[in-house]
């Protein structure tokens, strides 16, 4: 394993980031189709504590908050805690009520959801609070205003971001220094060779301001690194990636062709292909969720992978612009 510090914190974290959205009671959540009970879940999680990784991410909203009990228990059995860095998000809420106030970024909530994860993960303090998207409902400076207090208290220790447009995250970072708040240090945007649109705006934004980039999905849900016509429970159940990814299928099959015949060239797999690129594109620690513990064994080997500046070139040709999806 590498290891890197997180953006400009003096944070610590391995070069892979382990999500957790795989993991949660299959009676549970939207994406009950494919998840991992608790004992298949604490596998996935010892195995990736064994091969190095240091780097933890959930959300309340995983499958109605077990995917937060469920790495809090293994984490607490396997690791020590001072040694592992553990992220969540806020937001959508973890679908026990219907509530407004049980859900958004208005300064109740916050508190209320930041209390119930850390009551879930059963510890004292969350490493990296990400807010899970923009709310248009909510002034930014009470939210801004909240997670800077729950940093001043301690139980938050970093601020992150997730899946917005640039402006906002701008409208955010300036109302924080603004106000002597803490700012955001990690941008969770969604990001992989199939969907690029980042590269406009947020990314050149984050890397000028020194803020570290964590994407979700850097495998694009897996469609990058299985043959096209590969049937998995979760390629038929997965209707989140289907709606990220089923409208530009057409061009995005050229692409992963091209990340398998590359693949093939060098004799590695193309997850390395897929985390080599994503590495030399000026990301820290993509967020890669598996459901067997062979893929981190294989996630292992990108370290070893080298593009060349006409490889990277060959694997970006065929990109065409795309909807934007994430950002809500």
């Amino acid at each position: 394993m590498e290891y890197l510090k997180l953006g400009q914190t003096g944070l610590e974290v391995s070069k892979l980031c382990l999500g957790c959205m795989s993991f949660g009671d299959s009676s549970k959540g939207f994406h009950s189709g494919w998840l991992l009970d608790e004992a298949a879940s604490q596998k996935i999680i010892k195995k990736a504590l064994d091969v190095g990784i240091n780097f933890f991410d959930t959300a309340n909203s995983y499958a109605a908050g077990t995917s937060e009990e469920y790495l809090g228990r293994a984490l607490k059995a396997f690791a020590n805690r001072d040694e592992i860095v553990i992220a969540t998000k806020i937001f959508f809420g973890d679908g026990h009520s219907d509530s407004p106030n049980t859900k958004g970024l208005s300064r109740k909530a916050i508190f209320n959801q930041v209390d119930a994860s850390l009551k879930r993960l059963g510890i004292d303090y969350i490493d990296i609070l990400y807010i899970h998207r923009w709310d248009y409902d909510t002034p930014i400076e009470e939210t801004m205003a909240a997670l800077n207090d729950l940093v001043r208290s301690g139980k938050v220790h970093y601020l992150g971001a997730s899946a917005m447009y640039a402006w906002q995250f701008q409208k955010a970072q300036y109302v924080a220094e603004k106000n002597g708040w803490t700012r955001f240090s990690v941008m969770q945007n969604h990001y992989n060779m199939l969907y690029r649109e980042d590269e406009r705006e947020m990314i050149p934004f984050c890397q000028d301001m020194g803020v570290a980039l964590v994407p979700y999905s850097p495998l694009a849900a897996g469609r990058i690194v299985r043959d096209w016509t590969a049937d998995t429970a979760r390629s038929k159940t997965d209707q989140i990636a289907h709606a990220k990814y089923d409208a530009t299928e057409e061009q995005d099959r050229a692409i992963v062709a091209r990340v398998a015949e590359l693949a093939e060239q060098k004799g590695v797999s193309r997850a390395q292909i897929a985390l080599a690129w994503l590495w030399q594109k000026g990301i820290h620690s993509p967020i890669v969720g598996v459901t067997k513990e062979k893929y981190l064994d294989d996630f292992m080997g990108a370290f070893d992978v080298i593009l060349s500046a006409d490889e990277v070139a060959y694997l970006d040709d065929l990109y065409q612009p795309h909807n934007i999806v994430g950002a809500l």
